[in-house]
């Protein structure tokens, strides 16, 4: 069993920047792939970005739409996963979950009925 809570949330301006954390609890964070979705007010929770378990590289995986602008990175001995947030748009505001899965995946990674572990969010909003 996993648990997974995120913090980093916030209210900021468009162009500003936030990072994201999420703390996992368990003694095998190593073997976990990590993963961030999003779910703004009336939208369907929708990917933002994943990366592989330690033995599989770590491997990153982003939505064409925070490409460039997000970065997803995992702090083994921190059990931690981020999400670095940049050129924020208002179109990014939502709740962001964290989510775990002690598998190796691919694109399946993009549905949320892949993950086994959620967070309870926490909420960027970006105004404009």
């Amino acid at each position: 069993q996993v648990q997974l809570v995120e913090s980093g949330g916030g209210l900021l301006q468009a162009g500003g920047s936030l990072r994201l954390s999420c703390a996992a609890s368990g003694r095998t964070f190593n073997d976990y792939a990590m993963g961030w979705f999003r779910q703004a007010p009336g939208k369907e929770r929708e990917f933002v970005a994943s990366i592989s378990n330690t033995w599989s590289g770590g491997t990153t995986d982003y939505a064409d739409s925070v490409k460039g602008r997000f970065t997803i990175s995992r702090d083994n001995a921190k059990n931690t996963v981020y999400l670095q947030m940049n050129s924020l748009k208002p179109e990014d505001t939502a709740d962001y979950y964290c989510t775990a899965n002690q598998a190796v995946g691919g694109k399946e990674m993009h549905g949320s009925f892949w993950w086994a572990y959620w967070g309870r969010g926490t909420q960027v909003t970006v105004s404009s």
